[in-house]
């Protein structure tokens, strides 16, 4: 049995691992990669395995970085089952098309850009059409159901906490006799965080994947992030502004929503201040799945099934109010008055929040509040690196608003939520392979397990195989020659848009003249001259 590392390997996105047994050959995961120019590039790239072998899939939640290549599965000619829990199914219904409708919008604005500049135009990733008639090929399953895909696989799903229907995904492969159990973690939530459940506990395991994302970083205290939510939202109203929340579509929007709805007992004055202030959800996406979350009550914690018992609605309140067309969306940036805006999408790549940021950012008065993950590249996360000077829909804006941070939104565990679903393993695994996360964060998370349980862990890369027979990490797989082939060829396109991106960047500084310290850049750019003129000599001979 073999195992490939084809997205979030030393990386937050593009979530998909190929498993190859003697008896099958399925992907855990089919995601996205998100970022920037370059990531959008290797979304495009050619799969390193044959479509037609692939016997099934696995998916673990339906966030777009874990599902948002499906549809070019099936666009290029996958028809078998899709496998994922219910509600993950009902949220790719509407996720899914929106995610196509914006590859759609993407492609046209590019492909103007591309014809002023004599390129070739594209067609867009997969269309929201294309991407609708994927989702006949789904196929649900119930938290805690054993299935058997394949002969001699067995695979159950477990609610990972992180959104609704997200999972934790145990897969029992047996070969020659004998039973080998991996453990996928997908996305583990965070513990007590109100509206879902807890994140279930795994007892045994041979080997597993874990992702990392907050690997290195300990979230404040669930309790305390409604106090600061008000805080900041009071503080920036009083003073005339709006609050702006980039916000996931599916997740952070309905905790928000649920905050708001459960802390009108304890935050009488604050909310009684704000009960007049107007709060739009402007996302046509973050509606539906809004109404999905009242669909799965079995998803939801105890708390909010007795909301919904007593007959409130807990992702409801008097002054919350929901956008449908983008004329709605418009609109909101020709009021004068203070307002809280939670738009789509999280990490400021696409959607509405564009145009929210635009109208708001160079205005002190407002705050632009993050809670989740931004990864590198987006510019969510230049925003919370402090950058100053910003390009937002070809326009320079010069940030003045506040920007904020409340990470125990997130729906990721952080490190010591980790190390916790970590230690339920009675039976240890063998090895713990370090995924989804950035570098920093997968060398602490590693480390932390080793020394704490005495695990031995690994960090692949994309496209490195872990051969279970040889209990070997291999870089690429060199005996499959048109695989490489494609590995190498994905490679060299990767580097040549990084290179170009990096390139682009030190002329922008060298021309800014800004006074930086060019040392470090100048002896990195030498060191990046002797490799590639050893790979050069290398190459002639």
């Amino acid at each position: 049995m073999k195992i490939t590392f084809l997205g979030a390997a030393k990386e937050v996105t593009g979530s998909c691992y190929l498993v190859e047994t003697e008896n099958a050959r399925f992907l855990v995961d089919c995601g996205m990669f998100q970022g920037g120019e370059v990531e959008d590039e290797l979304n495009y790239q050619e799969f390193i395995f044959d479509i037609k072998d692939i016997d099934f899939v696995l998916l673990t939640h339906a966030h777009i970085d874990h599902s948002g290549r499906i549809p070019v599965l099936y666009k290029r000619g996958y028809r078998k089952r899709i496998y994922a829990t219910h509600a993950t199914v009902d949220l790719c219904r509407y996720m899914l098309p929106d995610s196509g409708h914006i590859q759609e919008m993407e492609s046209e604005w590019k492909n103007r850009k591309r014809k002023r500049a004599g390129k070739p135009l594209r067609d867009p990733l997969y269309t929201a059409e294309e991407a609708e008639e994927s989702i006949s090929i789904f196929y649900g399953v119930d938290y805690g159901e054993v299935i058997e895909p394949a002969p001699h696989i067995k695979v159950r799903f477990n609610d990972a906490g992180h959104i609704l229907g997200s999972s934790i995904i145990e897969v029992w492969v047996n070969e020659k006799g004998k039973e080998t159990k991996i453990v996928f973690s997908g996305d583990l939530g965070n513990k007590k965080v109100p509206l879902l459940r807890d994140v279930t506990p795994i007892n045994e395991a041979d080997y597993v994947l874990c992702e990392s994302t907050y690997g290195n970083r300990i979230h404040e205290e669930v309790s305390d992030r409604a106090k600061r939510l008000m805080e900041i939202i009071t503080r920036t109203i009083k003073r005339g502004g709006n609050v702006i929340i980039p916000s996931f579509a599916v997740g952070r929007t309905q905790e928000i929503l649920y905050e708001l709805h459960r802390e009108r007992d304890l935050y009488k004055d604050e909310i009684e201040f704000l009960n007049n202030i107007p709060v739009y959800v402007d996302s046509p996406l973050a509606t539906s799945i809004t109404d999905v979350f009242a669909k799965h009550p079995e998803c939801l914690d105890d708390e909010a099934r007795e909301y919904i018992k007593k007959g409130e609605l807990p992702l409801d309140f008097p002054n919350l109010h929901f956008t449908h067309s983008a004329e709605e969306s418009k609109a909101l940036n020709e009021i004068k008055t203070p307002m809280i805006i939670i738009s789509a999408s999280g990490m400021c790549e696409a959607g509405r929040i564009k145009h929210h940021l635009k109208h708001n950012l160079w205005r002190p008065e407002c705050t632009v509040l993050f809670v989740g993950y931004q990864a590198k590249g987006t510019l969510g996360r230049k925003l919370l690196d402090g950058e100053k000077d910003v390009k937002i829909l070809g326009e320079d804006i010069h940030v003045k608003a506040e920007i904020e941070y409340i990470e125990s939104f997130s729906g990721h565990a952080d490190q010591r939520g980790i190390l916790e679903w970590i230690s339920n393993f009675e039976k240890k695994p063998k090895k713990i392979f370090i995924v989804h996360g950035e570098d920093e964060a997968q060398e602490e998370l590693a480390d932390k397990i080793e020394a704490q349980f005495g695990i031995e862990t690994l960090i692949p890369s994309r496209y490195d195989v872990y051969d279970f027979d040889k209990e070997e990490l291999i870089k690429g797989e060199v005996e499959d020659k048109e695989k490489f082939k494609l590995e190498l060829n994905n490679k060299l396109e990767e580097m040549k848009l990084r290179s170009e991106k990096a390139f682009n960047k030190l002329q922008e500084i060298l021309d800014k003249k800004d006074g930086k310290d060019l040392t470090g850049i100048m002896l990195e750019i030498d060191n990046i001259n002797e490799s590639l003129m050893k790979l050069y000599r290398e190459l002639l001979d």
